[in-house]
Parts: structure tokens; C-alpha cells; sequence
């Protein structure tokens, strides 16, 4: 995949992360994005890396939606504990 399919995919799967944690960001709608994103990215690498999944060129493939998502879910609680409840 290219730079621009991670990064679209990096959008949707921190969407994604945001409706299956939904609550208020300490960063919004911007902050939101980036960490989704990041995650895709850091999932891809995890996934590739520790958990022998090498991910495919394939955009519509399954596991690397998995990854892209459990990234951006995991990003999202850690920047939620780091600096949550800065919007109250």
C-alpha cells in the first residue's frame, strides 16, 4: 500500500476506534485523527512484527484492518490516561 492508502486508512480506523470508545478527547476531531493514523501505522508494524502477520498490499484485507483499528484503540486509551479529562 502507499503513503496516502495508510493515512486514509489511518483516518477511518480512528473513527472507527472513536465510535467503539466514544467520549471526549483531550485533543478533538485533529487529535482524534492523528492518533488514528499513528495507530494504523503502529499496529501494521506490531502485527508484522511480534505477531508474524505480515500485512499484504491489499487495502480490503482483514487483518490489516484488524491492525490499523487495535492500533488506533490502543493509542487512544494510552492518550486518554496520559492526558485525560483536560476539556472538563
Amino acid at each position: 500500500m502507499t503513503i496516502i492508502s495508510w493515512i486514509i486508512l489511518g483516518l477511518l480506523a480512528g473513527a472507527i476506534a472513536k465510535i467503539l470508545l466514544p467520549g471526549r478527547d483531550p485533543g478533538g476531531f485533529i487529535g482524534t485523527t492523528v492518533i488514528g493514523v499513528a495507530g494504523a501505522f503502529i499496529g501494521g508494524w506490531i502485527s508484522a512484527r511480534w505477531l508474524d502477520r505480515p500485512i499484504t498490499q491489499d487495502f480490503y484485507d482483514g487483518a490489516t484492518w484488524a491492525a490499523a483499528i487495535g492500533g488506533s484503540l490502543v493509542l487512544l486509551i494510552l492518550y486518554r490516561i496520559l492526558f485525560g479529562h483536560s476539556r472538563d
